[in-house]
């Protein structure tokens, strides 16, 4: 199995959240997330990065709502 990598940084992921299709979010990053405002570009950026990571997991044709999410 390829070696996990954090969606935001690319750096190889050995702790914080960790996602079955070997990609997640390393603990660095995770910290940096929660404690972004939402209103600037960085917010906006691991936005980005972790919604094409979620997207290519999620079987195609299936039905998702999360736009009440904040990603």
């Amino acid at each position: 199995m390829k070696e996990p990598h954090c969606m935001i940084c690319g750096k190889p992921l050995k702790d914080g959240i960790i996602l079955s299709n070997g990609r997640g979010i390393c603990n660095n990053c995770e910290k940096r997330l929660i404690k972004l405002d939402i209103n600037t570009d960085f917010y906006e950026y691991y936005k980005v990065c972790i919604r094409k990571n979620i997207m290519s997991v999620i079987k195609k044709g299936e039905e998702y709502n999360c736009q009440n999410y904040h990603l």
